[in-house]
């Protein structure tokens, strides 16, 4: 199949490159920077400089790679973890999700696309039931105000994904990445391990926020099953360990070698973190990955972050 991965210079992006090129799948992969077309095209994808938010940007680079199917890996979470930097790409990150999403959608409908496939993600399953969500679940409909603009980005690409009618539709509720590439592994640029190693990641309140990870190759992995036989709806994808922070975060600041994460008063937390970092910290809720295993056959190679931490961040 001809496939083209929006993001494709992203965390997940450059693990789907290699991926779906080793399968013999033909892909035109996009990116923001010239600089990262030669590593692109090392791994064997086709690259493109495209604006996402710029329509005819998206347009001229679907027409001309005249996918099958199309990838949305865009998101621009990547850098930095200063308070400016990090408002400014969630903000960036949203406009991906909402304006990113509508372009792409035009361009694959105009081309004839069969499957399109979105990155969504688990960290907003609605705040009422047991601990883990499956797929019938819904997004946080009264997220807290700091969080309503992510949390309405993602509903965005969920109902403009899910319900064309011209392509099957497909979205990927992933749990939070970690491993090579992404903020939580032993590169030493990596921001959430500097963050623990720093005790600067506390546990907030009770830290009853329940989490599902998913190692960064076996979410590609994932990935890969949906854009060759996935149907439309949604999937879950995560490990089978979901866990609350104050259990999975103190074992990681071990594996580290860090010491043990502070602790933090949710009412101290507030003013300092938002209300939506502490509802993450304290209501969050896992998500069962039964279905696609189920239907589709995926198997995590890192069934646990236990395993995971120990033999995957590197």
């Amino acid at each position: 199949m001809r496939i083209f991965i929006a993001g494709a210079s992203g965390a997940i992006g450059t693990h789907l490159v290699i991926r779906l090129v080793a399968r013999g799948h033909q892909v035109v992969g996009t990116t923001r920077s010239r600089a990262k077309t030669g590593p692109l095209r090392a791994l064997g994808a086709e690259p493109v400089v495209v604006d996402a938010l710029d329509p005819d940007s998206v347009a001229d680079a679907v027409a001309k790679a005249a996918p099958e199917v199309i990838v949305h890996q865009l998101t621009a979470l990547g850098g930095p973890s200063g308070l400016r930097q990090v408002k400014r790409m969630a903000a960036a990150t949203n406009r991906l999700r909402t304006e990113g999403t509508d372009h792409l959608l035009a361009a694959a409908r105009a081309v004839g696309v069969g499957r399109f496939v979105a990155q969504g993600n688990a960290f907003w399953m609605e705040r009422t039931g047991g601990p883990v969500a499956d797929e019938n679940g819904r997004i946080e409909p009264h997220p807290p105000a700091d969080a309503a603009e992510a949390v309405a980005a993602l509903r965005h690409v969920e109902d403009a994904v899910t319900g064309i009618t011209w392509a099957d539709g497909i979205v990927l509720r992933y749990g939070s990445f970690y491993g090579p590439g992404t903020g939580l592994s032993a590169a030493p640029d990596a921001v959430m391990t500097e963050q623990i190693r720093k005790r600067r990641f506390p546990i907030i309140g009770s830290g009853d926020g329940v989490w599902s990870l998913v190692h960064i190759a076996d979410a590609a992995a994932a990935t890969v099953t949906a854009v060759e036989q996935g149907e439309a709806g949604i999937y879950h994808v995560a490990d089978d360990d979901p866990a609350p922070v104050r259990v999975w975060l103190p074992y990681l600041a071990r594996m580290l070698g860090a010491e043990p994460p502070r602790r933090v008063p949710a009412w101290l937390a507030r003013p300092l973190a938002g209300e939506g970092a502490v509802d993450m910290m304290t209501r969050a809720r896992g998500i069962s990955s039964e279905k696609i295993k189920r239907e589709l056959g995926w198997t995590p190679q890192h069934p646990s972050w236990r395993t995971g931490f120990v033999n995957g961040l590197s």
